[in-house]
């Protein structure tokens, strides 16, 4: 396997902080558009957004697929669990109608390999987040890292190259060592005292927590060691221009409609 650092030495990895856009489309279409799905991608862009954030995790032949739950139910009609059910199969099924049916019956569960591949020809940044099944983390860290660096390994723009996050440090920690040539952010509802311990032995770029969890108070302490600030999710501008004026450097938002990309 060859690492985006391994294909292009000179590029490097960003250093710690926050290098990308400021408005980051959650799960790719917000609330606009069936989540985690590739017409989410096409309405984010749409918008004019150029910055997505999506959650990947394993169908049961180990093949990464965009999706959040688990479990049938939300996002995808029926009972059981992801993990049981193959790539093939989740891929004939309807992720769009609970969204609209009027617009969206019949989209598909898109892989991790086509979402990736349409973002890069539509020069869309990713936040990717792995979002294992319980019981998959290693194994979900390790296969989405992998995958993530083969896809980026013939970008020669560093800032390009996605940054990869999890709740999980397990598979945070797996995709560390399967794609060292890609930034991370280590996800934390609540920021625990240990952050910055934890930020540091994953050799993280960036921490990335709840808005609604974050004070000033530790805004400036993760500003004052250097690290970027990524907050979720935030769906009112009068919210966003007050955790921006604490430090924090970028959020996803649910409403793509009310958040230009420049953002101030």
């Amino acid at each position: 396997m060859t690492t985006p650092r391994e294909s292009n030495p000179t590029a490097g990895l960003p250093p710690r902080g926050w290098h990308y856009e400021r408005v980051v489309a959650h799960r790719g279409g917000g609330i606009i558009a069936p989540e985690n799905t590739l017409a989410g991608m096409r309405v984010a862009h749409a918008h004019g957004l150029r910055a997505v954030e999506f959650d990947v995790m394993l169908a049961s032949d180990g093949v990464p697929i965009l999706m959040h739950d688990p479990k049938l139910g939300r996002t995808l009609p029926g009972t059981g669990n992801i993990a049981d059910i193959s790539s093939s199969v989740l891929q004939t099924m309807d992720a769009g109608s609970w969204r609209d049916p009027h617009h969206y019956k019949g989209e598909p569960v898109p892989l991790f390999v086509d979402v990736v591949r349409w973002l890069r020809a539509n020069d869309m940044w990713a936040n990717i987040e792995i979002k294992p099944y319980p019981g998959k983390e290693i194994e979900t860290g390790e296969v989405v890292g992998r995958m993530a660096a083969e896809l980026y390994a013939d970008e020669t723009r560093p800032l390009a190259l996605p940054v990869i996050s999890s709740f999980s440090i397990d598979a945070l920690a797996a995709a560390q060592r399967t794609a060292p040539g890609l930034p991370r952010g280590l996800l934390l509802n609540k920021v625990t005292p240990d952050w910055a311990e934890l930020l540091e032995r994953l050799d993280c770029i960036a921490l990335h927590t709840s808005h609604a969890n974050l004070t000033p108070e530790i805004a400036a302490q993760v500003k004052k060691a250097g690290y970027g600030l990524f907050c979720y999710t935030v769906n009112d501008p009068a919210r966003a221009r007050e955790i921006l004026s604490w430090g924090v450097d970028s959020f996803c938002t649910d409403r793509i409609d009310l958040f230009a990309r420049d953002f101030s």
